[in-house]
C-alpha cells in the first residue's frame, strides 16, 4: 500500500493533472493521495495559496475580499472545465468567499487551494474525498495532536477504493482552521502514511528527487540515489527545498521509506530516503552540500568565562526573553559565538546586544552580518580521515575565507560559515572536491 503526495506544479493545469491520474492508475497500490494547491503554470505566474493569502489581505484591508477571489475562480473553473468534470466550482468559490471574509485568521484562506484541488482530483479519480479538517487535529495551543489523528487516519483502511485528501492544514479543537507551515503538504502526507502504516510515502515533484547541491549552484549536480533520515532533516533544515523538513517525524516509529520522484519524468527512479543507508553503496562520503544565506553572528569574549557558572544561560536567556532561537553556537574557553537568522533581528539588534552586555558583561561583542551557512552532510564522513583538510583546502584554493566552523556531535556534518559575496564559490569549490 503506498500514499502518494502531488505538489503544487503536479497540480497546476490539465494536462499535469492528467499526468498525475495517469500515475496513479498505474499501480493499484497507490490509494492514498495527498494534493498541494495549484503551483505556477509558467514563468510569472502567481501560485494559487499566493492568491489565496492576498485574499485574506484584501479582507483585512478593505472588509471583503474581491479581485483575488475572481482570480482563484478562473483557476479552478477552467480545471474543471477543461478535465471535463461535473463539479459545480462556482459554488465551492461563493462558499469560501463566504469564510474568507468571516474568517478570523488567515489560515482557512491559505487552505482552500488544496481543498480545491483535492475535489477535483477526487473527482477525476473516482476516488472518495475526505477533507483533512476531519482527520488532521490540533491541541488548543496550536500544536499537531499526533495521537488523535492518528486515530482518525487508521479509519481510512475501512474505506473502500481510493482516497484524496487535501494537504496543509487540520483543524482546531474550536472548529477553526489551522495550517502548518508553508509547504506544509508533504507532513500530511507524512502522517497519512503513518497512520495507515504505508509500504511507501511516494513524494511525486517537478524534480528527479534530491541532487547533491543547488543546482542553480552547480551546473547539472549529481542526483542522490539515497540518503537517511537524518541527512534528510540536515539538508532540507539548510535550504535544501525538495520536502520539508519535519517530513519525517511521523515515519521515523514506523521506519516507512520516503521516494521523491518527479510527476513529468516517472521513469526515474527519484531519491530514496531510508531511515538506515549504512548498507547502501554510495559514491561518496559526502551526501550533500547545502546553505543559506541571511545570518547574523555575535561572538562575545570573556577572559575566563569557561569559570564562569551561568554565562551561557544567561546569554540564552536574553534570546528566550526577545522570542529568538539560535541556528548555532561555537563556543571557545574564552569566547562564545551565536548564529541567529537576520530576520528575526529586524528591529531589535541594538536592544539584544545591550540585554547580553548588562547580563554578562563581555570584554568585547563583535557583530557580523551577511553570513552564509553551508553544510556539508556525510554519514561516510564520521570514520573517513581527511574530509575536513579535502573541505578546507579547497576553499583555501578558491580564495574563500572560513568565518566560523561547527561540526555537530554525530559527526555527520560540519558547517561552515563564509560572508554571502563568497557563498556560490564556496558550494562549487566543495562540490568539486568531492564530485569533480
Amino acid at each position: 500500500m503506498k500514499v502518494c503526495k502531488f505538489g503544487g506544479t503536479s497540480m497546476a493545469t490539465p494536462e499535469s493533472i492528467r499526468q498525475v491520474e495517469s500515475i496513479i492508475k498505474s499501480d493499484p497500490e497507490r490509494k492514498y493521495v495527498v494534493v498541494s494547491a495549484p503551483g505556477k503554470r509558467f514563468k510569472g505566474d502567481t501560485k494559487v495559496t499566493d492568491l489565496l493569502y492576498a485574499a485574506a489581505a484584501e479582507k483585512e484591508r478593505y472588509g471583503v475580499a474581491g479581485a483575488s477571489i475572481e482570480e482563484i475562480r478562473d483557476r479552478f473553473v477552467t480545471l474543471a472545465r477543461d478535465l471535463g468534470l461535473e463539479t459545480d466550482i462556482d459554488s465551492y468559490i461563493d462558499e469560501i468567499e463566504e469564510g474568507i471574509n468571516n474568517a478570523q485568521t488567515a489560515d482557512y484562506a491559505a487552505s482552500r487551494g488544496e481543498y480545491l484541488s483535492a475535489i477535483i482530483l477526487a473527482e477525476k479519480l473516482g476516488f472518495k474525498f475526505v477533507d483533512a479538517a476531519e482527520i488532521i487535529k490540533f491541541k488548543f495551543d496550536g500544536t499537531f495532536d499526533a495521537e488523535t489523528t492518528n486515530d482518525l487516519v487508521k479509519a481510512l483502511k475501512d474505506i473502500e477504493g481510493g482516497v484524496v485528501i487535501p494537504g496543509f492544514y487540520g483543524r482546531m479543537p474550536d472548529k477553526s482552521i489551522k495550517t502548518f507551515s508553508r509547504g506544509g503538504s508533504d507532513v500530511t502526507g507524512a502522517i497519512i502514511a503513518r497512520g495507515v502504516d504505508a509500504e511507501i510515502y511516494e513524494n511525486w515533484t517537478d524534480v528527479n528527487g534530491f541532487m547533491v547541491t543547488d543546482p542553480t549552484v552547480v551546473k547539472n549536480p549529481r542526483q542522490m540515489s539515497v540518503l537517511s533520515y537524518e541527512e534528510l532533516r540536515e539538508l532540507s533544515y539548510m535550504g535544501a527545498g525538495v520536502l520539508h523538513s519535519e517530513s519525517i517525524f511521523p515515519l521515523k516509529g514506523n521506519g516507512i521509506p520516503i521516494n521523491i520522484r518527479n510527476t513529468f519524468e516517472p521513469e526515474n527512479p527519484g531519491t530514496l530516503i531510508l531511515p538506515d543507508t549504512s548498507g547502501c553503496p554510495r559514491a561518496s562520503i559526502v551526501t550533500g552540500i547545502a546553505g543559506r544565506k541571511g545570518n547574523t553572528t555575535i561572538s562575545l569574549k570573556k577572559a575566563m568565562m569557561n569559570t564562569e557558572l551561568g554565562f551561557g544561560r544567561k546569554v540564552l536567556s536574553v534570546l528566550e526573553r526577545y522570542g529568538i532561537s539560535f541556528e548555532h553556537m561555537p563556543t571557545g574557553i574564552d569566547t562564545m559565538s551565536i548564529v541567529i537568522a537576520d530576520k528575526v533581528l529586524n528591529g531589535i539588534e541594538q536592544a539584544v546586544l545591550d540585554d547580553i552586555k548588562g547580563k554578562v558583561n563581555p570584554d568585547s561583542i563583535e557583530v557580523l552580518h551577511n553570513l552564509a551557512l553551508i553544510a556539508v552532510v556525510g554519514h561516510g564522513m564520521a570514520n573517513q580521515i581527511g574530509t575536513a583538510a579535502k573541505i578546507f583546502t579547497a576553499l583555501f584554493e578558491s580564495g574563500v575565507n572560513v568565518r566560523m566552523i561547527d561540526q555537530g556531535s554525530s559527526e555527520m556534518n560540519i558547517i561552515i560559515g563564509v560572508e554571502e559575496k563568497d557563498y556560490e564559490k564556496a558550494i562549487q569549490a566543495i562540490y568539486y572536491a568531492f564530485f569533480d
